[in-house]
């Protein structure tokens, strides 16, 4: 199953192909959450994931796959696999209703996770995008490891709360601005829970 985002302009060169695979996880929901991707280019590899201390499942989900489009430096044409039809549904079929409906749902309630959502066509929109579902859990090594990676994130928030020191607040990053290659933010959260202060961490370079 997979849909595309529209090309975006490009100039003679042939865009460079990424794969990239992403996970959200989330303990309690709301609760602790991680997101990671795992992005590859040829023989190039990279791992990113991150953390919210309140957040939910499917916000981690949106997270994975805007922090794996912003890293990307240029246009690509990208493959991105998830295993949350949440995800691939919202951007492939529903975000142009809602767009239309200013946001709001068939039954006229705003919509959830309306600044991630922001966050996602914006990101989309640099690159040309194949959207695929995958399931989870069935043996993909790229899909395990994003869930491995952001079930450590998880645990990682929970060890930070058992030494009792306070979280470390990072910078804020502001959806309605163009913010270039992912780094260490804060996240606005849901206007009802505040908002979800995110950990950062990358590994290697694509």
């Amino acid at each position: 199953m997979h849909a595309e985002t529209p090309p975006p302009p490009v100039g003679p060169q042939k865009l460079k192909k990424v794969t990239i695979y992403t996970d959200g996880a989330c303990q309690g929901n709301p609760g602790p959450g991680g997101w990671a991707a795992v992005l590859r280019y040829g023989p190039k590899y990279r791992e990113i994931s991150g953390g919210a201390p309140e957040t939910t499942n499917n916000r981690m989900e949106l997270q994975a796959a805007i922090e794996a489009l912003n890293t990307l430096k240029q246009p690509c044409e990208v493959e991105l696999w998830t295993d949350s039809n949440y995800l691939r549904s919202g951007i492939t079929r529903w975000i142009n209703a809602w767009k239309r409906r200013r946001w709001r749902t068939t039954e006229g309630e705003p919509v959830k996770n309306q600044d991630l959502w922001c966050a996602l066509d914006r990101a989309a929109s640099r690159h040309v995008v194949h959207w695929h579902w995958i399931k989870g859990h069935a043996g993909n090594r790229d899909n395990a490891r994003c869930d491995e990676l952001a079930r450590a994130e998880i645990g990682k928030i929970h060890n930070r709360a058992s030494k009792t020191n306070p979280l470390r607040r990072v910078s804020t990053m502001d959806y309605g601005q163009d913010t270039g290659a992912a780094g260490t933010r804060q996240e606005t959260g849901d206007s009802s829970k505040g908002t979800d202060t995110m950990f950062i961490q990358q590994r290697l370079t694509l």
